[in-house]
């Protein structure tokens, strides 16, 4: 299904979450506390571009857009500290072990953005100019092909059952 709300999306994305939330209470790390997440969402407070019509410096501007969002302070504050331990975990997990060579960045700038360049009737930035953002977006899609085969993995494993409406467990899907 297509449009604003996609169903089997956003049970994947719920589904994802939980997968990874119980890995990170598996794995032994640093535990996120709620006075980093409170000091993250201070610094996210100056740029969400909404919140300067509530006047979100001020504590009761903040609240009223949390309020406005379906929000309180403490389950946004919760909602972020997860956020912040599952980015955490990630990262350790997933990016230590991804590099990226120069060639790996070439092979980018003259195979995907030069054409991309071309079809717009652009000039293309010099390749050193822009290949610290280049080494970030391949970075980003290896660690995100690792979590995703690693997802996949956990599913195998029997951690999750999606039982679809009419499926009684045990039947699986017809």
């Amino acid at each position: 299904a297509s449009g604003p709300y996609n169903r089997e999306a956003a049970i994947e994305r719920l589904i994802n979450r939980d997968l990874i939330l119980q890995q990170v209470e598996l794995q032994p790390g640093d535990v996120i506390t709620v006075q980093a997440a409170r000091k993250d969402l201070e610094a996210l407070r100056k740029s969400i571009p909404a919140c300067e019509r509530y006047h979100c410096e001020t504590e009761e501007g903040w609240h009223q857009f949390l309020a406005t969002e379906g929000f309180t302070d403490e389950r946004l504050t919760e909602l972020w500290r997860q956020r912040m331990e599952v980015l955490a975990f990630i990262e350790l997990r997933f990016r230590m072990g991804v590099r990226v060579t120069s060639a790996d960045i070439h092979a980018y700038y003259t195979k995907t953005l030069l054409p991309e360049y071309a079809a717009q009737h652009a000039k293309a930035p010099p390749e050193s100019a822009i290949a610290s953002r280049i080494q970030e977006v391949l970075l980003q899609q290896r660690v995100s092909k690792l979590l995703d085969d690693w997802l996949d993995s956990l599913r195998a494993e029997g951690n999750v059952v999606v039982l679809h409406p009419g499926v009684r467990a045990g039947e699986g899907a017809r």
